[in-house]
Parts: C-alpha cells; sequence; structure tokens
C-alpha cells in the first residue's frame, strides 16, 4: 500500500483536490483515505481503482490516543511506499519520526523530496535532483534577482536612518510592484487570461512584539496610503533602483539571462500610479481595516476611497494587533464567503500585499509573488529552509492556465500561438521574474548559491585552462588592504563629499537658518562632532566634490552627509605575491553537452612552443617535407563555433594563463568569463600588433606578464567611495600588468573600456589617496624592489578630459608603456 505522509491540512486539502482533478479525466480512480481505516480497507479491498492512504505526521507516534495512532498497528511488515515531504519528517538527529518512516518502509521504499534540502545526507541520497536551480534553468520557474539595495532600516544596530530613508526603502518595493504590474496591465490588453496579478510578499521575523518588523513596515506602508509621501524621494527611489537595473544584472542561476529594465516606464512611475496599482484608488485616504468573525488569523486593509482591499496581513493570531497597532483605525466586519487568504489566487483578488511571518508558507501554492522583502529572518538552519521555500513558492508561474513554465519554453513546445507570442515576448520579462530585497542581501545570496553548489547541470562543462609555465620563479605582486579603524570624520586628509551646486546652496541655507544646534541633534537625532564638521564644511565650497545629480531634499542630504562620515574607507596594507587572487580562468564553463572539440584545441593551442622546439630539434634530421608538415600542424590560434557564434582560442606568451579566449560576439551565451567586451577583445588586439613591432617598449623590461581580471570573482581591485550609494565599494580594472626593469617594479592596471568620467575621475581619485604623494606614484619596498603601483584608463572621447586627469588617460600601447619610463 501506498501512503502520503504530510502536515498540516492544507496540503492534505491540496492533494485531495489534485486527487478530484485526476478522477475526473481517468476511468481507473484514485480513492483516499485515513491511514486509520487501512484494516477495514485491507478486510473489503474495492475491485476498481486504486487505493491511496494519507495521514498528518505529526499524528504519527508510537502511542495510541485521539488523533495521534500508534504506527506498529498499520506496520504491514514494514511493505509501505511512503510518499513524504521532507519538510515534514522532523529534524535529523533527534526526531522519532524518522526512525518510525524507516521502519514502516523497511521492506517497502520512502520517497523523500524537497526542493530545499540543506542537510548533506539528505543531498548525497536523493534519487534525483531538481531542486530550485534547477527548475528554473528548466523554465519552471521566474528568473530570480536579488537586488544589491538592502531594507537595513529594519535592522535593529546603531546605524542612523531617518523617515524619508525609511519611506524610500518601502517605496522602493511598491515601484518595482507597480513597475510589474504596468506590463501585466499591456498583456492582459492582447489576452485576458495570461499570467498571473503581481503581488508584493512581505515575510518578516516579528509580529506582535513592540515595534515589530511587521508593524514596521506597515507604518512606512500607511504614510504612503495618507499621501505622506514626498516627490523628491520618491524620485530619489526611482533613480537609486534604476542606478542598479541599468546595469542588467545577471539572475541567480542563470548567468546568461539579464535582468533589462525599460528606462522610460520606470522612470516615469508617478505616485498616482503607485495608488491605482498597488492602493487599488485614484487618490490618497485613511486605511480601514477589514475582519471577519471566523477568522482570527488574518486582516484585510483597504483605502476609504477605494471598495476594494490592498493589502492582506495572515499572522497566528490578530488579537494583539488589534489590542495595540490598530486602536483608533475604523473597523468592516464581514461575514460571507471565503477568507481574502484562502481567496488570493482567484481572479477576482485585487489583494497586491501580503504581509506576514512562517505561519502562512507551508503548504501556499501561488504564482502571484513577483517582489519578496525579507526583513530580519535570518541565517540559521530553520531560517535557510523559509527562505528557500518561500522563494520556491514565489518563483512558480503559470502564463498559460495549467501551463506551468516560462512563455519562450510553451511557445518552443508550441503550447501558444504564434500571433500571441509574437505579441507579449517582449513584455513578459518583468512577470517572469521575482525580485528580493533583503536585510542582508549577502545572506540571502549564500543560502540560495548553496543550491547552486550542489546542482548537477546537464550540459555544463569545466574547461582547464593552465598557469602560464613562464610565470614560475617570478614574483607577481598585488595590493592588499585592511579595513580602517577611522571613520571620514576623524581623518586627518580630506575626502570630499560629492553634492550639486543645487544642493550645496539648500545645505548652505539650513545651516544658516538652523544656528541652536540642539535642533539638529533632536531633528537628525546625530552627534555634536558631525554637526561641527558640517557647519565647518560648508564654510568652504572647495570641502566638496560639485556633481550634477540634485536631492532636492535637505533631510535626505543631512542624513547622507551624516552617514558619509560614518564610513570607514580601506587603506594600503602592503603587497603580497599572488595567489588565488586571480581565479577566473578556473571557472569558465562550457553549456554544451561536447566539449572535446574545444578542449583538444586548447590544449593544442597550450602546448604550440613545446610542439615548434621538438619540431626545430628535428630539423635536417628528417626529411623537409615531413618537417614542414609538422610545422604547419602547429598553431598558436584555433577557432570553434557554436550556434553561430565563435570564440577565437589563442596563445599569449606574456598572459598569466593559457591559452586566451576571446570572442568578438560580447552575446555569447554557451561560455562564460573570457574575454568578450569589444574595448578589452581590441585591447588584445593593439597589444598583440605592438608586440610584432621591432624595438618595441616592453623590450625595454627585464620581463613582464599580464592578466585579464574578472569582478565577479577576482579578488585584485582599488576601493574607493561610490556616491550613488553612499558607500565604499570596489573597482576592479580590466587589465594588470606586472613589469620589472632592474630594481624597479611596476604594478600597472589598465581598463581601456572608457568609462563615464565622472565615474573615472572619482576612482582615479580614490587611486591618488591610496598610491600617490604629492602628484607623484609612492614608492613600496618588496624584497629588493622598488615598486610602483598605476593607473591608466582609456576614454571614449580624449578631448573632454580634464587637464588635471591627463596623466591617467592612454590612446595607444607605447603611449601606456611612456608613462612608466
Amino acid at each position: 500500500p501506498t501512503i502520503f505522509v504530510i502536515e498540516p491540512d492544507d496540503l492534505i486539502e491540496q492533494l485531495k483536490k489534485h486527487v478530484d482533478e485526476f478522477n475526473r479525466s481517468n476511468e481507473n480512480n484514485i480513492y483516499l483515505h485515513e491511514l486509520k481505516e487501512y484494516s477495514e480497507i485491507k478486510r473489503d479491498p474495492k475491485l476498481f481503482g486504486t487505493s491511496i492512504f494519507y495521514y498528518r505526521s505529526d499524528n504519527l507516534s508510537d502511542e495510541q490516543k485521539d488523533k495521534i495512532i500508534d504506527f506498529k498497528n498499520y506496520d504491514n511488515d514494514g511493505k509501505w511506499y511512503i510518499f513524504l515531504d521532507e519538510a515534514h519528517k522532523g529534524d535529523k538527529e533527534d526526531s522519532k519520526r524518522q526512525h518510525i518512516y524507516s521502519i514502516m518502509s523497511r521492506n517497502g521504499f520512502l520517497f523523500n523530496s524537497s526542493a530545499t534540502f540543506i542537510d548533506p545526507r539528505d543531498i548525497v541520497t536523493c534519487a534525483y535532483e531538481f531542486n530550485l536551480s534547477s527548475f528554473i534553468n528548466a523554465g519552471y520557474g521566474k528568473h530570480l534577482s536579488i537586488l544589491k539595495q538592502e531594507i537595513r532600516v529594519f535592522k535593529n544596530d546603531k546605524e542612523d536612518y531617518n523617515k524619508e530613508e525609511k519611506q524610500k526603502i518601502v517605496l522602493k518595493s511598491l515601484i518595482l510592484l507597480t513597475y510589474v504590474k504596468k506590463f501585466y496591465e499591456e498583456i492582459t490588453r492582447i489576452q485576458a487570461d495570461l499570467y498571473h496579478k503581481p503581488l508584493l510578499l512581505t515575510l518578516v521575523n516579528s509580529v506582535n512584539i513592540k515595534d515589530a518588523d511587521l508593524k514596521l513596515f506597515f507604518r512606512e506602508l500607511e504614510k504612503v496610503a495618507v499621501g505622506e509621501i514626498d516627490l523628491e524621494i520618491l524620485k530619489v527611489a526611482i533613480e537609486e533602483l534604476w542606478e542598479e537595473l541599468r546595469k542588467e544584472p545577471p539572475c541567480m542561476f542563470e548567468k546568461d539571462q539579464k535582468i533589462k529594465i525599460e528606462e522610460s516606464t520606470l522612470k516615469s512611475i508617478t505616485k498616482e500610479e503607485i495608488l491605482k496599482y498597488v492602493f487599488n484608488s485614484t487618490v490618497h485616504g485613511e486605511i480601514e481595516i477589514i475582519i471577519r468573525q471566523s477568522n482570527n488569523q488574518e486582516l484585510a486593509f483597504k483605502l476609504k476611497t477605494s471598495d476594494t482591499p490592498f493589502a492582506l496581513i495572515k499572522i497566528g493570531n490578530i488579537s494583539e494587533w488589534l489590542k495595540s497597532e490598530l486602536v483608533g483605525y475604523e473597523f468592516q466586519e464581514r461575514y460571507e464567503g471565503e477568507s481574502y487568504f484562502e481567496n488570493l489566487n482567484k481572479e477576482e483578488s485585487d489583494i497586491s500585499i501580503l504581509m506576514g511571518s512562517r505561519s502562512f508558507y507551508e503548504g501556499w501554492d501561488s504564482n502571484r509573488p513577483n517582489v519578496i522583502n525579507f526583513i530580519n529572518i535570518g541565517t540559521d538552519k530553520s531560517a535557510k529552509k523559509f527562505i528557500l521555500q518561500s522563494i520556491g513558492r514565489g518563483v512558480r508561474i503559470e502564463p498559460i492556465r495549467n501551463k506551468r513554465k516560462r512563455i519562450l519554453q510553451l511557445y518552443n513546445a508550441k503550447e501558444i500561438d504564434q500571433e500571441v507570442f509574437d505579441a507579449i515576448k517582449n513584455k513578459v520579462l518583468p512577470i517572469e521574474t521575482l525580485f528580493i530585497f533583503g536585510t542582508n542581501r549577502k545572506a540571502l545570496e549564500t543560502v540560495v548559491q548553496e543550491l547552486e553548489q550542489e546542482r548537477k547541470k546537464d550540459g555544463e562543462n569545466q574547461l582547464t585552462l593552465f598557469e602560464n609555465d613562464k610565470i614560475k620563479k617570478k614574483d607577481l605582486l598585488v595590493p592588499i588592504y585592511k579595513q580602517s579603524k577611522v571613520p571620514i570624520l576623524e581623518r586627518k586628509e580630506q575626502i570630499k563629499f560629492e553634492i550639486s551646486s543645487e544642493d550645496l546652496e539648500l545645505l548652505s541655507k539650513l545651516g544658516e537658518f538652523i544656528t541652536d544646534d540642539r535642533v539638529f541633534l533632536m531633528r537628525y537625532e546625530t552627534e555634536p562632532k558631525k554637526i561641527k564638521f558640517l557647519r565647518g564644511s560648508l564654510k568652504e565650497r572647495s570641502n566638496f566634490n560639485i556633481k550634477e545629480k540634485t536631492i532636492k531634499n535637505v533631510d535626505l542630504l543631512v542624513q547622507r552627509f551624516f552617514n558619509y562620515l560614518n564610513l570607514a574607507p580601506k587603506d594600503f596594507q602592503g603587497l603580497k605575491e599572488l595567489d588565488e587572487e586571480i581565479k577566473h580562468f578556473k571557472e569558465i564553463r562550457v553549456y554544451l553537452k561536447n566539449i572535446y572539440e574545444i578542449q583538444n584545441k586548447i590544449e593544442k593551442v597550450k602546448n604550440s612552443t613545446k610542439f615548434m622546439k621538438e619540431v626545430e630539434e628535428q630539423y635536417g634530421k628528417i626529411p623537409l617535407e615531413e618537417y614542414l608538415k609538422k610545422v604547419k600542424s602547429i598553431s598558436e590560434e584555433e577557432e570553434f563555433e557554436s550556434g553561430g557564434q565563435r570564440i577565437k582560442i589563442k596563445y599569449v606568451p606574456n598572459h598569466y594563463y593559457v591559452p586566451l579566449i576571446l570572442s568578438e560576439d560580447e552575446k555569447i551565451k554557451y561560455i562564460n568569463h573570457i574575454i568578450k567586451v569589444p574595448s578589452e577583445v581590441k585591447f588584445i588586439s593593439d597589444l598583440e600588433n605592438y608586440l610584432k613591432r621591432e624595438n618595441n617598449k616592453f623590450e625595454e623590461f627585464d620581463w613582464w606578464f599580464f592578466s585579464k581580471l574578472d569582478e565577479s570573482l577576482d579578488e585584485i581591485y582599488i576601493p574607493y567611495y561610490n556616491p550613488n550609494i553612499n558607500k565604499m565599494s570596489r573597482f576592479y580594472p580590466d587589465f594588470i600588468f606586472w613589469l620589472k626593469r632592474r630594481n624597479d617594479y611596476y604594478i600597472l592596471f589598465v581598463d581601456p573600456k572608457g568609462t563615464e568620467h565622472s565615474s573615472a575621475y572619482r576612482k582615479i581619485d580614490w587611486y591618488k589617496k591610496l598610491f600617490e604623494e604629492n602628484g607623484k606614484e609612492k614608492v613600496f619596498e618588496y624584497n629588493e624592489f622598488n615598486v610602483k603601483i598605476k593607473l591608466l584608463m582609456r576614454p571614449e572621447d580624449p578631448t573632454k578630459v580634464l587637464s588635471e586627469y591627463d596623466k591617467y588617460w592612454f590612446d595607444n600601447i607605447e603611449n601606456m608603456l611612456n608613462s612608466l619610463i
């Protein structure tokens, strides 16, 4: 016999619905029975159909009372086929249930399933791997994007956040929801029954304590509802979202799938559209509470200016909220119909925001989430499972009823009309993406990436490249840094805050208007020394870096300035010999089933110099025709093509690893971590052409090497202050050169991609702070070497470069080397 061991009751109801659906379209029916009925069914089995048993996992025990049953009374000599959801089998170390399931299936089989295994033993013994990573890559789930912007405002730490910052953080999730809903609206105009109504899901750690995470989020949501929204804050929130998303970040698990946001649509979002798409209203209004007397786990919210609820809270018990958080609100009591939560997946549900904790994610099945906020969830074992399970439910998708794959996969399977596909194909990316905000982005990524580590991807192969034999016994040095203990506020050297002229004038007027420092202390909850620093800085315009981007919000400006003073930059610590800082050449993946041809060509190019030496030694010893044939067979360059996309495999003698792989097709999909950016490809071509020249400048060095750097994997960078996020960031140049000339040693960073000027100046300024003094490179001693560290960039338009930055730009290889000698 077969049994499904399930918890809680709503999962059992879900199983019954699936069985009913199956029975309606099949002659050989399935009959579901509680395990308690086993003896009766065994005595009098049905002549037709199949009997399947089920029981709640938490009611299986080794004793008998009420609903709890003693498994020994249903042992059946251990000949059970048990279907078990891993989430309900108990903890690995101490669970009685673990042993019960093993005993009941000792002569049968235990089918243990989960998309969120975190125990290594479960992963190893899993019969078939189809976790979240595989699920998404197979086209069954939405694309997954974990945003860099964190919901740190809800973290209980010492960071200062004013009310505008809190509002901005909540606004970002509402903006993204509005953005997705606008595309959903366009799609449904083409065909009304496609996809799902987008939903914002906010999952929190605390619900009922004072200043619980859920309460803080709700309060900020209410401010938007009633119109306490600053248009400049809205504008800044949109700009910060765009700043990240315009870079087209890759999706989790899908390195070749990038998030592409339509700039005009995002930037045109207004507060009126947020009201329309999120709050189901055309004007602001106070929030009204809707409760059902028969349900003490959910609260619905609507604006008094609308007839339609826009949000729902689903928690263990709403009584504490009614007694504390919601005193003074107007209430509506409803008695009819299903609960709003049970109604969420139905077409008539207009709920835009679902808020809650862990009370509802078990067994909840929905296609609707497009934005998830994780607030203070944590990273312990239970939190990891919660994160993975809630994301696993959020990524589900159903573009067409009962067709649960992304639209492209449905089109390839010929399950959607060509005309409809052509009409919507450029509109579906937002609704086929799950955007995630978290209090700690790195923790979220770590949890999700653990799945990737266990994943065995079909058609994914790793290429083997090799460290250049010539680098052996060569000291390849790289800079290392240490976190400063001294914040900007207390540093002797001046580090300028970036601000527009308009904002600087606004800040200056505020300083003149508020003459009493106690007002600053009360309004911004800051320290006297920060107020003194601000007043001192405002005396001279030269204390600031003037930029174009304007915020026009004085409270936000002050808060950003005070947060800026808290930053502790990284300082240069010293030099070290290269170890594992360059590792991208060990992580090159090819997404083809057979890579024999590529690997063979790599080996051939890699060994070209060795083969040439061997052949040269045979000169005069073998027939000339055979000698020429062998010489001709040796190649320092090979090509490979798949799907019309070509790569070149080159032996570049002075590169850190060999061979070098390049492609002139920047959008190449079947291989990653190679040189494919046009500016980088051109730089390599220029370098190769220059090396062919007689008496080139490289010949003036005792030895030299260089390497491509990959910002996603390598650990060689220059730290700098990024005003766009008001934090320290890392600048990864595209290439690093090592050049030795007698006792002089040069580390040269080269970035040939034509960086936008203001961004480049910022990076150069921080390079200068670390590696220059009085306009000249510092000299660092390392063993017998006198080491200088240099940075050069290639501008798109040299005529637009400010004169003070002239020496940091180059336009050809000789010019690059002239800057050193």
